[in-house]
Formats: C-alpha cells, sequence, structure tokens
C-alpha cells in the first residue's frame, strides 16, 4: 500500500551515542575480522553446502541478507558467492552506504572507542544496541539497531534501518485492527489505552503490570520496523520486486521479538563468534565507554553480564504486544538521498517461517539452488551471469516448447 508522506526524521531531539573501534589505534593482539572467502578453481563444481562452503568458521555467520538474497534468484546469488565470496561493491551501494550513514548521523553521535580483544569488539555491538534501545524510548526513534538470533540452528545477524513510534499510516492500521477483530469473532478494537475487562481484573504478572495495575504507567506504545532501500530511477518497485524486502523486513521483526522475550540462547551467539562470555573486557575499553556514555559500564565487566543488560533494555522498551505487524519500505534516490515513496506490508509468522525453512534447505544443501521462473525473467536481464545460466536456457526451452504445443493443437482444431 503506497504512502504519501513517510515518518519525517524532524521530531528527534537529542542524539546518542553510536560506538565505534578506533581505527587510529594500535591494538596488538586483535585479529583483524576475517576477510571474504576468495574464489576457488572449480568453485562451480564445488558440491559442498552453501552453509559449508561460505557460512562455516571462521568465515562470518549468516546475515539476514544471506537469507533475502537468494529471493531475487538463489543461482545467481550462489554464483555471486562462489565467484566473488560476497556481493561486489558497486557505486549504487556505495551510494546507499553514504544515504544510511546521513540518516545514522541525524540520531546517533559518533565516539571512537579503542577495542583491545574480540570481547571487547563484541562487546561494542552490544553498547551500540543498548544505546539505541534508548534513544528509541527516549525520541520516538532509533536507526542501524543490531539484532542477533538463532533460526534452525544457525546463528543469524542483521542491522535493523529504522525502529520509530509513529504509525505509518493511521487509516491502514485502523482497517487491519478491524479485519483482524471480524476475523476473531466481531470484537471491535478497544482505543488506544483503554484496558479490556478481562485485563482490568487479571492479577499483574510482572513489576511493569503492576505499575499499570495501580495506573502508574502508561499501556506500551506500538513499536514499528522500516528499511530503507536505494534505487536508481525515480520509482517504487512492485510485484516480484518487493518480495526480498518484505522477506528482510519480516526476518528482522522476528529476530527483535526473540530478542525482547528472552529465546535467544546466549550462549550460541558467542560460541559462532568465537568470543569468551566470562573473559573480561579490557581496563581501556571499560574506561573509556563509561568516560563517554553509559557510567554503569563497569557493572558489566564481561559479555556474559552485558548481555543481561541487552535484554533488560529489550524488556523496557519492547514489552510484550508492543511489536506492530506493519512493517513499512522506504525508498530513496540513490543520488540525492530525496524519498521517492513507500510501500507497506503486514507481518505473517506462517509465511517467514516457511521462507525461512526453504532458504535453509538450500543453505544446508538439502536441495539444489533454484533460478527464477518465466513470469519472473525480466530480473535476467540485469544479470551478470545470464549468458551462462543453464537454468535460464533450459526454462527459454521449456517456454518455446510449450508454444511449439499450443500452436500444433490449434492448427489441428482448425483442421
Amino acid at each position: 500500500m503506497p504512502l504519501e508522506e513517510p515518518p519525517s526524521p524532524s521530531r528527534m531531539a537529542p542524539t546518542f551515542s553510536r560506538y565505534k573501534s578506533d581505527p587510529s589505534v594500535a591494538r596488538p593482539g586483535l585479529a583483524a575480522p576475517a576477510p571474504a572467502p576468495a574464489a576457488s578453481e572449480g568453485a562451480d563444481s564445488d558440491t559442498r553446502p552453501p552453509l559449508e562452503r561460505f557460512r562455516t568458521k571462521p568465515k562470518k555467520p549468516l546475515s539476514v541478507t544471506d537469507l533475502v538474497s537468494p529471493a531475487w534468484c538463489e543461482l545467481q546469488y550462489l554464483k555471486t558467492l562462489s565467484k566473488y565470496g560476497r556481493k561486489p561493491r558497486t557505486q549504487a551501494m556505495r551510494n546507499g552506504s553514504r544515504i544510511h550513514q546521513k540518516l545514522e548521523d541525524e540520531v546517533h553521535t559518533t565516539v571512537p572507542i579503542q577495542v583491545q580483544s574480540k570481547e571487547d569488539r563484541f562487546g561494542l555491538r552490544i553498547w551500540n544496541v543498548v544505546s539505541g534501545l534508548r534513544c528509541l524510548r527516549d525520541t520516538g526513534l532509533t536507526r542501524e539497531l543490531e539484532v542477533w538470533g538463532v533460526l534452525q540452528g544457525q546463528v543469524v545477524n542483521g542491522v535493523i534501518d529504522e525502529l520509530c513510534h509513529e504509525c505509518p499510516d493511521a487509516v491502514f492500521e485502523e482497517q487491519l485492527e478491524r479485519a483482524r477483530a471480524e476475523r476473531d469473532g466481531g470484537v471491535v478494537p478497544l482505543p488506544p489505552g483503554q484496558q479490556s475487562i478481562a485485563q482490568a481484573f487479571a492479577k499483574p504478572s510482572s513489576q511493569t503490570d503492576a505499575h499499570m495495575w495501580h495506573g502508574t504507567l502508561e499501556p506500551a506504545r506500538q513499536v514499528y520496523l522500516a528499511d530503507v532501500k536505494t534505487r536508481s530511477v525515480r520509482s517504487v518497485p512492485a510485484g516480484a520486486s518487493l518480495r526480498p524486502t518484505w522477506m528482510q523486513l519480516m526476518i528482522y521483526r522476528k529476530l527483535l521479538e526473540s530478542l525482547s522475550l528472552n529465546t535467544v540462547d546466549a550462549e550460541t551467539v558467542f560460541a559462532r563468534y568465537d568470543v569468551q562470555p566470562l573473559e573480561p573486557f579490557t581496563a581501556t575499553f571499560l574506561q573509556e565507554i563509561g568516560g563517554t556514555g553509559p557510567n554503569e559500564a563497569a557493572n558489566y565487566p564481561n559479555l556474559l553480564s552485558l548481555w543481561s543488560l541487552l535484554i533488560t533494555e529489550m524488556h523496557a522498551t519492547l514489552p510484550p504486544t508492543s511489536l506492530s505487524p506493519i512493517l513499512r519500505a522506504e525508498f530513496r534516490y540513490a543520488k540525492t538521498g530525496d524519498i521517492i515513496g513507500s510501500e507497506l506490508t503486514v507481518y505473517d509468522t506462517g509465511k517467514i517461517d516457511a521462507y525461512i525453512a526453504e532458504e535453509m534447505a538450500w543453505w544446508k544443501g538439502k536441495r539444489e539452488a533454484k533460478g527464477v521462473e518465466m513470469e519472473e525473467a525480466f530480473k535476467c536481464r540485469i544479470c551478470d551471469f545470464a549468458d551462462e545460466c543453464s537454468w535460464r536456457k533450459t526454462k527459454v526451452e521449456e517456454a518455446t516448447e510449450k508454444s511449439r504445443l499450443r500452436r500444433l493443437a490449434r492448427e489441428k482444431s482448425a483442421v
């Protein structure tokens, strides 16, 4: 559903720290992040599962991008990984990074921090999430919020472009609530902030609920997810072109909800990143973090304690039912950053679970990669591997044969 006026960033007031490792400071003993896997001879004939080839230690874990890129074309993504190890940086991607950085700088102030160990580096990422959640609570908006989760036994990592409290389309939201009410038996939604009879007489189950029980807290505000896409043309994509974006937003929401419910196993995440949860952060790291922002940094001397703070902040920012099912994709012109338009979709648990299962089957080598169907053949026009794609040639031959059979059938019926 198109939007005429996407939420404006003008409502932002204070800025919150965004910590980044200081590249000007030497860090003895700290290994650089593992480079992207280089292509090897005979890559196309490598029969190992993609997960083993591209996303097994010491290579990086699966990303949300890894799960949604195949939604465009699995064969294209497989060939890209086989040839380059990662998506090659294009001018369009550089323009997109520049625009994302500008949007992030509207909300967060970058602060360089010395990191001297793997644990420091991962701790820096968690502190950024804590700062981002506090920013959302205080200003109603945060950007570039990192999330982790475990999907089908695999650690998955991603960065949500935007979270805010401002509804992208109140009319659409009301229609969605009414449709849901009719489906659930015709119960009309209550006005915002009004408790149901069951809620009014229910026993409080937590400190937050107890505060609401006595009327000292307002009901939790809705949180809306958005993803920002840059375009080289001044038009909004439609149809099959939107599918990867919708799947991306749904995976982000799924990961964020899991963190807010504390169902993500921290030990699994730490093990995948090869960091020690009880290894103390370095004194320099704790001093710099504590001196630039959160003065309670000394109370969280290692990753395990810091993860506990992360979950506490998640509970405070995203209480149950606060995550809206409305997901927004915002499209900006790559050359200028101007907003072209926006589209909305609704989170669908069944749809995203089925999608994840399907793509994980490919990543784990349980099925072969698939190309696009004929109705999406337009994708082949901008694919670097089109000339060598056997899937495409097979589909063209199938379409030619079907056309020949239809012609023969018409000629026979005419006789």
